[in-house]
């Protein structure tokens, strides 16, 4: 291959994004030798820096993009939906079109420069392109069926006129999709993207450090060396929540306490403040049951963490048996590559598709509650967990089908000779694709 290509990508203003993009820059540039450009805004390319070792070697380039939150009726130095109220998110969505002007900048420096575009741009797909209670999804099979409480208010109040469907509407066209997941895992919804976007669609995840995808049972130790990529500072050392782990066997928020010291389960719990307080202001005391706390610290059952957590660390530990999370995609990837059955709190975006497919399709997960707005009591949580941890039939079968999608993901990125597993057959096969479609260009 022509190591003097370039690819510019372009994830969303989010961390959950901006890992992945990462993750596939890193891939790319191993298997091609092509120089990479990230091309976001500052804060968040400062976050990406911070993330990469500097001993890489790698071609790997990042790209500021000029952009005023303030300017969007946005807070400033608002630059990703960390901590953003799902408003705010919105608005961060619209105001991410004014980086159309800069990145065109950039296009033009590199032809400038390199005397021809890029080989290609990698999108994420936000830059890209009834009232019954059961309702069906077009092109799907008619036994998935969704109901509309899975769905978030922005979802149930779309109609083709709202500014979510305008915004999704406006954006280009698309030569392919890539797609941050595994063939063998999801094959009917790859499937049925295919069949409703009429585009060629490659599954070349998960997009995770390679430690976490090693099949030796001793790579909890090198997952821990590379938590730094998230470039935050966790609310505790990292050796303090591994310390931790080894000690153990392998409203909302007030009764998930309650209901969490109930079921007699160890627990790590990452708190922040409740919907309607600042998610960025210190967590207060009154927040949970009196004395909660103290008596997690005293029998060593719970721990409590009032910052960000090395999750992927978290996951790959022995101990861990389960993951209560929002079933946001990357969250999802994590927790299935360490072989973790999750407790789903779906919330917004598509988190109740996921949702629905790991329970229903995949049999990995148990659904506790859905919506922001949905009311949870202490014996429902008692019980949840119970089901997932304890029962015999349906924690054990949880546990077995989660193990079974781990291996399956670890042999998607797996090359051992001339063997190359799904994911990594794809992204050769990206590549080859979008240098074809230059040799054809006139």
């Amino acid at each position: 291959m022509n190591s003097q290509e370039h690819i510019v990508m372009l994830p969303f203003l989010a961390h959950g994004h901006l890992i992945p993009f990462l993750a596939l820059a890193k891939q790319l540039q191993q298997r091609t030798g092509y120089t990479i450009t990230i091309a976001s805004t500052k804060l968040n390319i400062q976050y990406l820096r911070s993330s990469i070792s500097a001993d890489s070697g790698s071609k790997i380039l990042f790209a500021e993009l000029l952009f005023c939150s303030s300017a969007h009726d946005l807070p400033p130095k608002t630059e990703s939906t960390e901590n953003l109220s799902l408003d705010r998110m919105i608005k961060l969505l619209h105001a991410s079109q004014s980086l159309e002007d800069p990145l065109f900048r950039l296009l033009n420096d590199i032809i400038d420069q390199e005397g021809r575009p890029p080989l290609c741009i990698i999108s994420d797909l936000f830059f890209g392109g009834g009232n019954s209670d059961e309702f069906l999804l077009p092109g799907f099979p008619k036994s998935v069926r969704f109901h509309r409480s899975q769905l978030h208010p922005y979802l149930r109040a779309a109609d083709g006129t709202d500014v979510g469907s305008k915004f999704m509407q406006s954006q280009p066209l698309h030569i392919l999709w890539l797609c941050n997941s595994v063939k063998e895992i999801e094959p009917l919804g790859l499937h049925l993207l295919m069949k409703y976007i009429r585009l060629p669609v490659w599954a070349i995840g998960p997009l995770l450090p390679p430690a976490a995808l090693k099949s030796s049972s001793s790579s909890q130790a090198s997952v821990s060396r590379q938590h730094s990529i998230s470039g935050k500072n966790p609310g505790l050392p990292l050796e303090k929540f591994l310390e931790w782990l080894d000690l153990q066997s392998p409203d909302s928020m007030m009764q998930l306490a309650i209901g969490l010291e109930g079921s007699g389960k160890s627990f790590i719990w990452i708190v922040r403040p409740p919907l309607g307080f600042d998610l960025n202001g210190e967590f207060r005391d009154e927040w949970l049951p009196e004395g909660f706390e103290e008596r997690m610290k005293q029998s060593r059952r719970g721990l409590i963490v009032r910052n960000w957590a090395a999750q992927l660390d978290i996951l790959s530990h022995k101990s861990t048996g389960a993951f209560l999370s929002h079933c946001g995609w990357k969250s999802v990837l994590e927790s299935l590559s360490q072989g973790v059955p999750i407790v789903g709190w779906p919330m917004a975006a598509e988190q109740a598709f996921n949702s629905k497919m790991l329970m229903e399709e995949m049999g990995v997960s148990v659904e506790l509650t859905r919506g922001i707005q949905s009311v949870i009591e202490a014996k429902e949580v008692k019980r949840i967990i119970e089901s997932a941890m304890d029962e015999p039939r349906k924690g054990e079968d949880m546990r077995k089908k989660a193990a079974e999608v781990e291996e399956l993901m670890k042999l998607a990125v797996r090359e051992e000779g001339e063997e190359k597993g799904s994911s990594l057959k794809a992204l050769d096969d990206f590549v080859r694709t979008v240098l074809y479609k230059r040799q054809e260009q006139p």
